[in-house]
């Protein structure tokens, strides 16, 4: 997910959430998540605001710029937030609870759609004038609370494995890794050569935050483990859990992955690979782009997330546009997403931002998977990959996630021990 298209993505129906479902409420004391906001009669034409991520691409300015030249009297202002994804969501709610309406349209982390709705935070979309059908499937499901919909797919996400192709070949690694133990035996090679001296195996995104969500979860789904049974009860004090949690507690403890990444969100992982200082990166595909116009540009390539004994399970991330249903002239809001979640934006996102499209047939486009070499790499992500829970208290399961699983890797507890307390807190999530 891209916390800079935000970041950090979880695509079976696992969830996260200890007993969580989509028909749950909000907490006890919260009396305004009892229910789905009304349809609204989407009145009003004027200015707007769209709140999102800080764009390090630029692509988004210029599609709102595209809007703007159409549109002069609904012009569109930019207003972006914090590229931590946390701060982000921390944002948009108090921009809600207070009733607010400086945020227009809202560009949600996709795990978040279920949240705002039953919150009624957001309106109710009409399906029926946006074209779903001609989207991946895993990709509209983000959008739904209690079968309706509350926000239009802008983005689709799933983790890739970039690696330092020139140097594998070099060292003599003829494809690349599918196990986590074929990775480090590719670092042993490669960190032999003069050219990479100094560099390091592996990072993903380890810092406190929703990256780590995403990047334990995919550990442990990688190893066999869920963090929930099919039935929706927390399962993580078992082996193959311990298995993935003990790669990423491993990997910081033999210096597979450096010790400076306990401090990586999305971007400073990518900085780090395109400074030379990583062999192996998970991040985003919004990565692409950037990191072939840097120095690591013509030298690297992807391949799906490496597991413990064969190819490992992505997070699925991307982002959802909504309405906030305590704006203004949602009239020209409405019109607004449909430009902004169409076919030619999503065009226009793939090819200036790297941005994964929800629209399926830009995955089988043979000149644009000639451009962009990831495309079948990435479609096969999406459509396999663990999907985090569409939940209204989703904020807790992250937050329990994120302080077990932290603690293991700094150390401060045994995998053992990270797993059982956070089985414990799970479980004490309500179930409604």
């Amino acid at each position: 997910m891209n916390a800079t298209t935000s970041r950090v993505l979880q695509r079976s129906a696992v969830l996260i959430a200890a007993g969580l479902v989509l028909t749950a409420c909000g907490s006890s004391d919260d009396s305004s998540s009892s229910g789905e906001s009304k349809s609204p009669s989407f009145s009003g034409r004027g200015p707007i605001t769209f709140a999102a991520a800080k764009d390090s691409s630029g692509v988004v300015q210029k599609v709102i710029d595209g809007w703007n030249k159409q549109h002069p009297k609904e012009k569109v202002t930019f207003v972006q937030l914090p590229s931590d994804v946390n701060q982000q969501r921390q944002q948009m709610i108090q921009n809600a609870e207070t009733k607010s309406d400086a945020y227009t349209v809202l560009s949600l982390d996709a795990v978040w759609t279920s949240e705002f709705a039953a919150h009624q935070w957001i309106d109710q979309l009409p399906a029926a004038q946006f074209p779903l059908d001609q989207m991946l499937k895993p990709v509209v499901e983000t959008t739904k609370y209690r079968d309706n919909l509350y926000a239009v797919p802008q983005s689709s996400d799933g983790g890739l494995l970039y690696y330092r192709a020139d140097l594998l070949k070099q060292a003599g690694v003829s494809a690349a890794p599918t196990t986590w133990a074929q990775m480090q035996a590719a670092c042993a090679k490669v960190e032999k050569l003069p050219e990479a001296k100094d560099m390091s195996c592996y990072a993903g995104q380890f810092q406190k935050y929703e990256g780590l969500t995403v990047n334990f979860s995919e550990a442990v789904n990688s190893a066999g483990g869920v963090v929930t049974d099919a039935s929706g009860k927390p399962d993580v004090d078992t082996s193959a859990a311990k298995k993935g949690l003990d790669f990423l507690v491993d990997s910081f403890r033999d210096g597979t992955i450096p010790k400076e990444a306990i401090t990586y969100q999305e971007e400073e992982g990518r900085q780090a690979f395109q400074s030379g200082k990583l062999i192996f990166l998970r991040n985003w595909p919004y990565v692409y782009s950037l990191a072939e116009k840097s120095k690591v540009g013509g030298k690297f390539a992807v391949a799906p997330l490496p597991g413990l004994t064969g190819v490992g399970s992505s997070t699925l991330g991307g982002h959802n546009v909504a309405l906030s249903s305590f704006a203004k002239n949602k009239a020209t809001a409405l019109d607004f997403i449909k430009y902004f979640t169409d076919h030619d934006s999503a065009t226009t996102f793939l090819k200036e931002g790297s941005a994964a499209p929800p629209y399926a047939d830009l995955y089988d486009d043979q000149a644009l998977a000639k451009q962009y070499p990831y495309l079948p790499v990435l479609k096969k992500s999406i459509l396999n990959a663990v999907p985090r829970p569409r939940v209204v208290q989703y904020g807790d399961v992250s937050s329990a996630i994120q302080q077990e699983a932290y603690a293991a890797l700094n150390g401060d507890k045994s995998s053992t021990q990270a797993l059982k307390d956070l089985q414990e807190a799970l479980q004490k999530l309500p179930a409604q």
